[in-house]
């Protein structure tokens, strides 16, 4: 096998980083969680995690961050292929790993990080002014297809993507708690109230 070149070797070091501390974060909790126990998972030295991400806290940013714009993605393509109102509320309700879906644990843990977070007001507006750009993404998705749908929000469109955030999130830790939660049932039926049938067309 042919030696990996520097650059490859760093982006391995990367990913293997990345991989470890989702794990540990969804097994400890991002409170819980060390860097020790990080850096033993991914086979790395306490120097390899400072130098790929300054530490814990931008361990976490790198790994939310690459959810939101895989989230992102996603989220475009199936706004893109949605045919009438109701295929466009089913694009719309979270989904996967970064809403707690198989891992009721990253749930408690961005709560967990969340309530840091307040208390560390630099890297908190990093954050924010980070969730704002995201947003300001999905309401231009939204004014795209909405327009061609024909469907008009009871809400302006900014308004609805933060809704629709806090309701994930917090349903998200509901479902961590109590399984038994039907929370696909309540993002569903929160999301229909605000896109309402088109005009001259029938109840879905």
């Amino acid at each position: 096998m042919s030696r990996l070149t520097r650059a490859q070797q760093q982006q391995r070091t990367h990913e293997r980083l990345l991989a470890a501390g989702r794990s540990v974060f969804v097994r400890r909790g991002f409170l819980a969680a060390t860097v020790e126990e990080i850096v033993a998972e991914a086979g790395y030295t306490r120097g390899a995690l400072y130098k790929h991400f300054g530490g814990k806290e931008g361990l976490w940013l790198a790994i939310t961050e690459a959810q939101a714009e895989q989230h992102l993605l996603h989220l475009g393509e199936r706004l893109g292929n949605a045919s009438d109102r109701d295929e466009l509320i089913a694009a719309l309700i979270p989904g996967g790993p970064a809403f707690g879906e198989g891992e009721p644990r990253w749930s408690v843990a961005t709560y967990e990080f969340a309530a840091w977070i307040a208390s560390q007001p630099e890297l908190a507006g990093t954050v924010v002014a980070g969730q704002r750009l995201r947003e300001e993404r999905i309401v231009e998705l939204l004014e795209r297809n909405c327009a061609r749908l024909g469907i008009r929000p009871v809400l302006p469109l900014p308004q609805v993507v933060v809704l629709i955030g806090a309701l994930g999130g917090s349903l998200a830790l509901r479902r961590a708690v109590d399984p038994a939660t039907d929370v696909r049932a309540v993002e569903a039926g929160v999301i229909a109230a605000v896109f309402p049938m088109p005009s001259g067309k029938g109840k879905s």
